[in-house]
């Protein structure tokens, strides 16, 4: 439910932000909107492993909803009053922060819920159910707002749009409360009440560099995520500016909204190709795979930029990618005892977005208003194929290949 209202918030948001006749973006411009959404939580990130390793996970994530439920009421009255400045930013900052809070409470919870055996099905399940329903909350927020648009202002439609959204937050913190208090952790033999902050976040560093196979894990899953949110950003500024025309944005958002489409469904696909490519390869070398197979697609997107390659590319980035994300959370849950679970979540989800962050401002420099650009696919295609050669390879990576890993 939160996730499926991520996504009306999010195509609220974009179509404020992004899709607006009155706003016109460029790379920097969308480049800013994305590091000014991720960057902070980078900061703020590892301290959300002292609480999720110390106070009930079921807790955080009910309250945590409720916060956002509340932002939202200020951010729906600040876009009524097309605010775009620093206060809606901070706004904004909030709401995403605190989800990034709830994702992590969740992955770290999972295992408790399961047995180890059928943990990647279980992410699968949890991880990309979730993607789809932003992809499916976009949809009808973008949906609604086309149907909007004849009777009434832009804005005033975003804004709506939002008070849903925070509607939708606060049936999320009610579905909440039919977890157990401690059913997804800490156990209370495992809460330590010492606080450590920046301290803490090292130390789920250290722990898993005695796991050498999820630390390259957790990069890996960073360079793909970057590579993704750059492919956004080029599938934004191409839908915005050249596929369609620039004075008609709403063609633009749903162009975009349509790509988002075709890549969910590569995105459940991939979900449910993960527990059969670790069966068939095993974990290691299938998450190695999945770095390498969307390499070829990248390489003819950039010779051929048309809105039909951005599609089938957007399928299969975004399907290898998701198999890629469920098969190396699996790993990481299995290989971590839950004592010190949330830290290493936080940890790893300050890691990937500080290269999703990274992958927004390389996109940014390299691409022109338009979007067309040979050089940042074939950049994502020698990203991903250096990570396999590096980070996966044999002797580093799938040496860790064992039955019992």
């Amino acid at each position: 439910m939160g996730q499926f209202t991520d996504g009306i918030f999010q195509s609220a948001l974009a179509s404020f932000v992004l899709f607006s006749p009155e706003r016109q973006p460029d790379a920097i411009k969308a480049a800013l909107a994305f590091t000014v959404v991720l960057l902070p939580y980078s900061l703020i990130g590892p301290y959300a492993g002292i609480f999720l390793d110390r106070f009930s996970r079921k807790r955080l994530i009910q309250i945590a909803n409720l916060i956002r439920a509340g932002d939202l009421l200020v951010i729906a009255l600040l876009i009524r009053n097309e605010s775009t400045g620093v206060l809606l930013t901070f706004f904004v900052l909030i709401a995403f922060g605190v989800n990034r809070l709830i994702l992590a409470g969740l992955s770290a919870g999972l295992p408790l819920l399961v047995e180890r055996d059928v943990l990647i099905e279980a992410n699968a399940l949890a991880v990309t159910g979730g993607t789809i329903f932003v992809v499916i909350g976009g949809g009808i927020g973008i949906a609604l707002k086309n149907i909007s648009d004849s009777t009434s202002s832009s804005d005033f439609i975003d804004g709506t749009l939002i008070l849903m959204a925070a509607g939708g937050y606060l049936l999320a913190a009610f579905f909440a409360m039919r977890i157990g208090r401690n059913e997804i952790g800490p156990l209370p033999h495992e809460v330590s009440l010492e606080i450590r902050g920046f301290g803490e976040m090292l130390q789920g560093f250290h722990i898993l560099r005695n796991h050498k196979d999820a630390l390259r894990g957790i990069f890996a899953t960073g360079v793909q995520r970057g590579g993704v949110t750059a492919l956004v950003l080029m599938a934004l500024l191409l839908e915005r500016n050249t596929f369609h025309s620039p004075d008609n944005p709403d063609a633009g958002l749903k162009g975009f909204a349509y790509a988002l489409a075709i890549a969910g469904i590569g995105i459940g696909l991939g979900a449910v190709a993960g527990p059969f490519g670790v069966a068939i390869f095993g974990r290691h070398k299938w998450i190695r795979i999945s770095m390498v197979a969307p390499i070829v697609f990248l390489l003819v997107f950039g010779l051929f930029p048309s809105e039909i390659m951005l599609i089938v590319t957007a399928f299969f980035v975004g399907g290898f990618g998701q198999s890629l994300k469920i098969t190396n959370d699996a790993l990481v849950q299995l290989k971590i005892h839950d004592e010190y679970r949330g830290r290493i979540f936080a940890f790893y989800d300050v890691a990937v977005n500080g290269a999703i962050v990274l992958g927004a401002m390389i996109a940014a420099f390299i691409l022109p208003a338009s979007g067309v650009s040979l050089i940042l696919p074939w950049f994502i295609a020698g990203a991903y194929g250096l990570t396999a050669l590096t980070l996966l390879n044999r002797a580093n990576f799938l040496a860790y290949s064992n039955s019992t890993n």
